[in-house]
């Protein structure tokens, strides 16, 4: 059982997440956590390093040999690797091609869950990914979907600047055998195709409030 609130944020890919649960933390003060990132720094190493991110013995030998340290910077989660930040390399054209194969090996997943999990160990948090409420804490009652029409998510990918495919990405994601994209029984589900970011936040502050997380007066 955890001490702390945890408000698990999934969905698929430029479904607009990451933004919500970022914004969703500042306004109540809790730690954001973007687990994607953490895969994304994963990738990167195994692709610096030249090893195979289909080999996943070779990426757990690799794992095994670096060190791996999760932090809190401005109240968002942080990763080095050997000392290495990584963030400036989390959208490199290499990473985004080979992330889905990193975050289907279970090893990879073992080890980012737990570091995952112990961020709540100390402080609230919002935490955002694909399987946070159905794996990595199932038994938080605060548990959002967000989800956007797939020719939304496209656009959206694309002022991004990055040009990986959204349904190779949803196929992957969702058919993996290992923790697959899924929507948990009981969360709530954001379409966000026609939504600002402040309206599906909105939308979850509302929902926070009927739970009584949240005062009915809260703003």
């Amino acid at each position: 059982m955890n001490e702390h609130v945890v408000i698990a944020i999934d969905g698929p890919a430029a479904s607009g997440k990451s933004s919500v649960a970022r914004q969703l933390a500042r306004r109540l003060g809790y730690i954001y956590v973007n687990t994607g990132a953490m895969y994304r720094a994963v990738t990167w190493w195994a692709v610096s390093k030249d090893v195979p991110v289909n080999d996943p013995v070779r990426v757990q030998q690799l794992l095994h040999f670096t060190s791996v340290e999760c932090g809190l910077a401005d109240g968002e989660s942080t990763m080095r690797l050997d000392g290495i930040d990584p963030a400036a390399h989390l959208v490199d054209e290499a990473v985004n091609a080979n992330v889905s194969a990193i975050s289907s090996i279970p090893d990879v997943r073992r080890l980012l869950v737990g570091k995952q999990r112990a961020y709540a160990a100390d402080q609230d948090v919002v935490m955002e990914g694909r399987d946070i409420g159905s794996v990595v804490f199932p038994d938080t009652p605060y548990k959002f979907y967000v989800d956007a029409s797939p020719e939304v998510r496209a656009l959206r990918r694309a002022r991004q600047g990055l040009a990986d495919s959204i349904s190779a990405r949803d196929k992957f994601d969702s058919s993996r055998r290992n923790s697959p994209l899924i929507i948990a029984e009981d969360a709530h589900v954001i379409d966000s195709s026609s939504l600002t970011v402040d309206g599906v936040v909105g939308e979850i502050i509302g929902r926070l409030k009927l739970k009584g997380l949240l005062p009915a007066d809260y703003l």
